[in-house]
């Protein structure tokens, strides 16, 4: 299951968030086919994309 929060910039999470983030860090991660592991190639391309979507946000941004 996904849960999503969304916080203001100076929100600080509560307890029981804290505690939810770290038992959901424990547990192990489930594969199937609507979200299969990444091959190296695919996660390299991943990575790739984040890097160039999070400069372009710090472009826009300054």
């Amino acid at each position: 299951m996904i849960r999503t929060v969304t916080l203001d910039r100076n929100q600080k999470p509560t307890e029981e968030q804290i505690k939810q983030i770290e038992e959901a860090a424990k547990r192990e991660i489930i594969f199937d086919e609507d979200s299969p592991e990444l091959t190296p190639a695919m996660e390299k391309a991943f990575r790739l994309a984040a890097k160039n979507r999070n400069t372009q946000r710090n472009m826009s941004v300054s």
